[in-house]
């Protein structure tokens, strides 16, 4: 069975909660982190997977279980979550986002990203931190483990 490029896979998901957030996985294999995209709008969550065509559809190929994309995948979540606030992660051939919950009265921050590269295959996308939920960015944190590796160094 051969898949035409324009057919999207859906993507399967687990979601799990804590008592401030909402936790989701979802396969999405073969990919490198820029050719994921997310978008958080309220209770709802949309995550793409680019095509990556890399051996795909050749002649001689003699069996082709599975593509490596275009996924796709839109997930209504059970409350609102915070966009702005999201992380994202990417390792293994798994995406995870941990949304912060929204209480009931505040307005949800929207959000779309793709995620950035931290190096081969893995990516990341930093939206908050610390277990009181800080606002903070990809940058911020990363200089943030790098002055605590490296405390007393000049930069």
């Amino acid at each position: 069975m051969t898949m035409a490029k324009s057919q999207q896979q859906t993507v399967p998901v687990q979601i799990h909660q804590t008592d401030d957030r909402i936790v989701l996985a979802a396969p999405m294999p073969g990919l490198e982190p820029e050719d994921i995209s997310v978008a958080v709008a309220g209770d709802r969550v949309t995550i793409r997977g680019e095509y990556r065509g890399a051996r795909q559809g050749q002649e001689n190929l003699l069996v082709s279980e599975w593509t490596i994309g275009p996924y796709y995948r839109e997930i209504v979540l059970p409350q609102p979550v915070d966009g702005a606030l999201t992380n994202a992660s990417y390792g293994n051939g798994v995406l995870v986002l941990s949304m912060p919950k929204v209480a009931q009265g505040q307005r949800a921050s929207h959000a779309e990203f793709r995620l950035e590269v931290i190096e081969a295959t893995r990516g990341q996308r930093v939206g908050h931190t610390g277990s009181n939920i800080q606002p903070t960015t990809t940058q911020e944190h990363r200089q943030r483990m790098e002055q605590t590796a490296h405390p007393g160094e000049q930069r």
